[in-house]
């Protein structure tokens, strides 16, 4: 009898792309069950009913929530066989490239609220600050074709749903273009080229309406 992996998603999410994307890359086989967060699950407030958030992965019945930290225990060795690791071997690098991805979930998600949630002077000063973090991003990138080397490593899977998410469904105005950020904008198409990473997009069109929906009912409340 083989392993049983749910993942507790939410088809939007970028913190469940990237469980999936690490799920894929890794050949897992997944049950992804879609949560309506207006009306969770018992299964997930049973499963992480400290932050009742979604992703969270099962694994043989037992939970484990926090994008970061679901993926990676996906590529630990010791529960899948892994030949491309997620981190680096040598330990001063594996801790920049948590720091890295740490880095993204934080500070970046914060500037991303902002803009999301904000108009006029608030969001166009809120897109210049998630510049410079793009900015400080790609000095880490360098001349690499990935964060992670020649493969796919933890902050380019901490990363690559947020970029994609603004750039390709250009939902903030298109802030985030090849003329702006040309390395990253060529990193994300090398990403997307990826199968394991292209899959997972939704369709644009239901994406955006989901936007345009949110965002009115942000202006009601």
């Amino acid at each position: 009898m083989g392993d049983e992996v749910i993942l507790l998603n939410f088809w939007l999410s970028p913190y469940g792309m990237r469980v999936r994307i690490a799920l894929e890359e890794k050949g897992i086989k997944f049950d992804n069950r879609e949560e309506d967060l207006s009306h969770k699950s018992p299964l997930l407030l049973q499963m992480n009913p400290v932050h009742k958030k979604i992703p969270v992965l099962i694994h043989n019945g037992k939970p484990i929530c926090e994008s970061l930290i679901v993926v990676e225990y996906i590529y630990i060795d010791e529960v899948w066989n892994d030949k491309s690791p997620l981190l680096p071997s040598d330990p001063y690098q594996r801790s920049q490239a948590r720091f890295w991805a740490n880095y993204v979930d934080t500070k970046m998600y914060e500037i991303a609220s902002m803009i999301w949630r904000s108009e006029g002077e608030e969001k166009e000063a809120a897109k210049e600050e998630f510049l410079e973090g793009v900015q400080l991003l790609k000095e880490q990138l360098g001349d690499k074709p990935y964060f992670g080397g020649d493969n796919l490593g933890l902050v380019d899977v901490a990363l690559i749903p947020f970029i994609c998410y603004y750039h390709n469904y250009n939902i903030c105005d298109n802030f985030i273009n090849e003329a702006r950020c040309p390395k990253i904008i060529a990193w994300s198409k090398r990403c997307t080229l990826k199968q394991t990473v292209s899959k997972l997009f939704p369709e644009e069109k239901r994406a955006k309406e989901f936007v345009s929906q949110k965002r009115k009912d942000l202006k009601n409340e």
